[in-house]
């Protein structure tokens, strides 16, 4: 090797050094100092505790369909691998039971784990970071004192090298995760500013519902932070629909029905599919009322997303007469009556609160079509809740071609009422081939 040689391999391991060390330095300058020991002993807070713990959903992330609560093993399907969720129970030996309160509130709100390495943003913690001190000890006395150990180990990434290196996340802290407290909207009253905290806190929403930049970080944390906030993302291959107020929005949508949808997973004519399904079976359901009221106040004041359709012009339904008639125009009109009229009919209304509707269905008439060709695909099943007696199922319907898949949501995305873009037989394939690809979840003993 020449001198040159030499001495620029000698330069890029200081360099690595240098970048190394300064992000040891920025972990440690994020973590809290010991704070007051908690009373995990305290009934009020315990149960105080468990309330958070449903407003922050921890349950549904860090639990798998068969598994223990909170024992991890979730795959997080990411661009550049998948990430597995942790064990948050109070095991010793492979959960959180040796954490210290610091040690939580390190993890929690500032994304680093008990031994200093920093946690991947998949765990929420930007939006946790607005965590007032008193929610944090009631939280932390609930895994404490309620939530039972279970011994599992966490699953390592399938991310490859160099990209699971963690000391990166730590400049990556720097600069999208920042210490930050809440600040309540400008001249909002009481219910406006607890919408507006549990949205943009312990209800992480912007975490699937803002877009993320090249570094996978939110593009926006709060009204405040940008015109990005909560205007529709991709994850896990679900199209997370824009909470603003344009047509494709939550324009169509009252603010009685968006508490609804969050207490049940459904109104007469949504109903909660994918990630979303989750979300409120494990979390949204059990909000108080007055929680339920103040999100749906908060969601509903948000101005249109920039640069998005502000409203659809006037359509005529042309589709039921002449689906009645018998007049099939398309191969996805003759599709859709072999295989969803039953449940859908003819008028595009389905049943209320049994099967969704897709005429005037904002899920439907999405800009972006992931989300509907996810479900035809998949399949889906509404959560339970308190209100009604059964949770319903739509069945998958990947025995069909891509052409097939590709005809008939093109004829419910322009039926009735709806406008939307057609998709091609490439979207398709593009999701067909995700879901061939994701990783299962892990349960104690293997995968599941």
């Amino acid at each position: 090797m020449s001198k040159f040689g030499i001495w620029a391999a000698l330069g890029l391991v200081a360099a690595a050094g240098i970048a190394i060390g300064g992000a040891e330095a920025l972990t440690a300058a994020r973590k809290v100092d010991a704070p007051a020991p908690v009373d995990i002993q305290d009934r009020s807070l315990v149960q105080a505790g468990a309330y958070i713990a449903r407003t922050g959903d921890c349950v549904a992330c860090h639990s798998v369909p068969g598994g223990k609560p909170f024992a991890g093993g979730l795959a997080m399907q990411t661009p550049v691998g998948t990430i597995y969720s942790s064990n948050i129970t109070p095991d010793r030996k492979t959960g959180i039971g040796a954490y210290s309160y610091a040690d939580f509130k390190n993890a929690v709100q500032h994304g680093i784990r008990k031994d200093g390495t920093p946690l991947y943003p998949a765990m929420p913690y930007p939006s946790y970071a607005i965590m007032p001190d008193a929610d944090l000890r009631a939280l932390y006395a609930y895994f404490m004192a309620s939530v039972a150990p279970v011994e599992q180990p966490s699953a390592d990434s399938t991310i490859p090298w160099p990209l699971n290196m963690r000391w990166p996340m730590a400049w990556w802290q720097l600069m999208f995760a920042p210490k930050r407290d809440f600040a309540a909207p400008a001249a909002a009253d009481e219910k406006l500013t607890r919408g507006a905290y549990l949205v943009e806190g312990p209800g992480h929403c912007g975490a699937c519902h803002t877009p993320r930049g090249l570094a996978y970080q939110e593009k926006a944390l709060s009204m405040a932070d940008g015109d990005a906030f909560l205007t529709g993302a991709v994850i896990d291959g679900w199209r997370a629909k824009s909470l603003r107020g344009e047509a494709q929005g939550l324009q169509s949508w009252s603010p009685a029905e968006i508490a609804l949808f969050l207490k049940t997973g459904r109104t007469d004519k949504v109903a909660a599919f994918g990630a979303m399904a989750d979300v409120v079976e494990h979390s949204t359901r059990h909000f108080a009322d007055a929680d339920l009221e103040a999100i749906a106040a908060y969601l509903k004041q948000l101005p249109p997303a920039p640069g998005k359709l502000q409203a659809f012009a006037p359509k005529a339904d042309s589709t039921t007469a002449a689906l009645l008639d018998g007049r099939y125009g398309s191969r996805g009109a003759v599709i859709y009556v072999e295989q969803c009229v039953a449940c859908h009919r003819a008028d595009g209304q389905g049943m209320p609160r049994i099967f969704p509707a897709l005429a005037g269905n904002s899920a439907v008439f999405a800009q972006n079509p992931q989300s509907i060709i996810q479900i035809t695909l998949e399949g889906g099943r509404m959560p339970a809740n308190a209100q009604d007696a059964m949770a319903f199922a739509m069945p998958a319907f990947n025995h069909l071609s891509d052409q097939d898949i590709t005809d008939v949501i093109n004829f419910i995305r322009g039926a009735w009422t709806n406008q939307a873009p057609p998709i091609g037989e490439r979207d398709v394939a593009h999701i067909r081939e995700f879901l061939a690809g994701k990783k299962p979840n892990i349960v104690a003993g293997g995968k599941q």
